[in-house]
């Protein structure tokens, strides 16, 4: 019921007050306002929901049925199969009766805001801009640490001793070289494959060459109950990708493969398998080799992105490594993962000059050219790695020589942190936006780019990979869908279906010569061509 303010008299607005018939009780309920702050004008609904003893749930009313449920929270997350529990009872014959028997789904488009694991590798807090490889912030590993060292501490969980680093960096380094039939299989690309499709090919024939560490043969949980075996690939995979990598370098270019180098670092061994000719005692630069070190530290690892989700969703059927690093490298593979350096690129080239990036950002705002390098789903502020590679960028200028855009690229990033538009958007430099620009000063094509992404984070896909298999409560991925098409239907006979002019028709050109069209030959073979 409604009554006047007792305790000021003056106040005109009317209070809600809920009271207790049998001891005469009264709790004050806030009066049901709009949005805009004023009063509601139609009939209000009051419920009062019992308080529960547990602090930590949620308390969830299904107005369609007036039912209560309590949902436990932990780890500020809450089980997405408690809304199994919540049916409602539907109309017969509805779309949603077929599915009301199975409880309520939780829709969530591109994974948004779905956590579908839990894990001790990586930590992110967007709005800050902190990234944290096992609690170690990324600054300090990108300074004081190698790739190789990180790589044990993502999947192992801690950093290695003196004696576990020297041992995990000579089990990896003896394993840099290929099966010979690999580097023959490499040899049948095309001459302009892409780098990134060959790469991928090839890591995933290698799951053949190594009958072992094939589940299927070897027994499905080979990898859950032998350690050993285990490890044994993470050995050859962190040492051999970028062995493929820099054959398949090599092949676009038509240069014969170079024999690894065990005695070389990681980093700067890859660079020789790129670069020497002729040369004896060839070592890279070991500014460069430093760099891209560092580069292969920022990239090992960025919690469950699309190529980190693919490799756990494909590893959760237990299959071998090989096959499921070339499913995250696939997805890796995408122009909006790790193709965006490759787009920052051409964005800056395509602009060219300092003085049109105002005339650009301007078309950005109005939303007639797209802003690459800019942004991320889960950073809401800079970027900590572009930070370092930042700094990173004029230490490979000083070897390479200065790249031209790294000026269109600062004065755009200069203009755009200074302006209103990308401000209150949290629109900030990604780690995309200078690395592009030190793989072009190194001398690396566009098209390697993809290649350079995937390599380190070969190590981020291993620890994943390791963790869900060393999870007790790990089951094989299987996301649920919103059926939403026909009803259904009865089987018509093709003589009896009338066209359909909404179906679409794809017309197939001719497969051969233009010379081969106008031939004459028999009518089969004319149907055939033309199929």
């Amino acid at each position: 019921m409604y009554k006047d303010d007792e305790v000021n008299k003056t106040k005109k607005d009317k209070e809600l007050v809920l009271t207790d018939k049998t001891s005469g009780v009264s709790w004050i309920l806030p009066t049901p306002t709009k949005s805009d702050g004023k009063i509601q004008a139609q009939p209000t609904s009051v419920v009062v929901l019992p308080r529960s003893t547990n602090t930590q749930s949620l308390t969830v009313l299904d107005n369609r049925t007036n039912k209560l449920y309590e949902i436990p929270i932990t780890n500020n997350t809450i089980s997405a199969l408690k809304f199994k529990e919540i049916r409602s009872d539907p109309a017969p014959g509805s779309r949603e009766e077929d599915e009301s028997g199975k409880g309520l789904k939780v829709f969530d488009p591109a994974f948004q805001n779905t956590a579908v694991a839990y894990s001790k590798i990586t930590y992110i807090n967007g709005d800050t801009g902190a990234l944290r490889y096992r609690g170690y912030p990324i600054e300090q590993l990108a300074e004081k640490s190698t790739y190789l060292e990180v790589a044990y501490l993502l999947i192992y969980g801690e950093l290695p001793s003196k004696t576990q680093y020297a041992s995990f960096s000579h089990e990896i380094m003896r394993h840099t070289f290929v099966h010979f039939n690999v580097t023959e299989l490499m040899r049948k690309f095309n001459y302009d494959a892409h780098p990134m499709g060959m790469f991928i090919s090839c890591i995933s024939a290698m799951s053949t060459f190594h009958p072992d560490a094939n589940p299927a043969l070897a027994g499905s949980n080979l990898f859950i109950r032998d350690e050993r075996v285990r490890n044994k690939q993470i050995y050859r995979l962190l040492g051999k990708t970028p062995t493929l990598a820099a054959m398949a370098y090599r092949h676009r270019i038509g240069r014969s493969y170079n024999v690894p180098q065990n005695n070389l670092s990681y980093t700067e061994n890859f660079l020789y398998m790129l670069d020497q000719l002729s040369e004896k005692n060839y070592k890279p630069n070991p500014k460069l080799a430093r760099a891209l070190d560092i580069l292969f530290i920022l990239h090992a690892d960025h919690e469950l992105n699309c190529s980190t989700a693919a490799m756990r969703h494909i590893g959760s059927s237990l299959v071998d490594p090989y096959s499921a690093i070339s499913g995250a490298a696939a997805a890796l593979y995408g122009p909006l993962h790790g193709g965006a350096n490759e787009a920052v690129l051409r964005m800056l080239e395509e602009i060219g000059s300092l003085d049109k990036v105002p005339v650009f950002l301007q078309e950005v705002k109005e939303r007639k050219r797209k802003l690459f390098g800019f942004g991320h789903r889960i950073y809401k502020n800079y970027d900590p790695r572009a930070k370092i590679i930042r700094k990173i960028a004029y230490e490979v200028f000083d070897v390479c020589g200065r790249e031209p855009l790294i000026d269109v690229a600062m004065g755009l990033e200069k203009i755009a942190l200074e302006d209103e538009y990308f401000i209150k958007r949290k629109l900030y430099p990604n780690v995309d936006f200078y690395s592009g620009l030190i793989y072009k000063a190194m001398g690396f094509p566009t098209d390697m780019f993809p290649v350079l992404f995937a390599i380190p984070r070969i190590a981020g896909w291993l620890a994943h990979w390791k963790e869900s298999l060393e999870d007790k409560e790990s089951k094989i991925w299987r996301p649920r869908q919103v059926y939403v098409g026909p009803s259904v239907r009865s089987y018509v006979p093709l003589d009896l279906r009338e066209a359909d002019n909404k179906v679409f028709v794809a017309k197939v050109h001719h497969p051969f010569s233009k010379r081969t069209s106008v031939a004459t030959f028999d009518d089969d073979d004319k149907i055939q061509s033309k199929l």
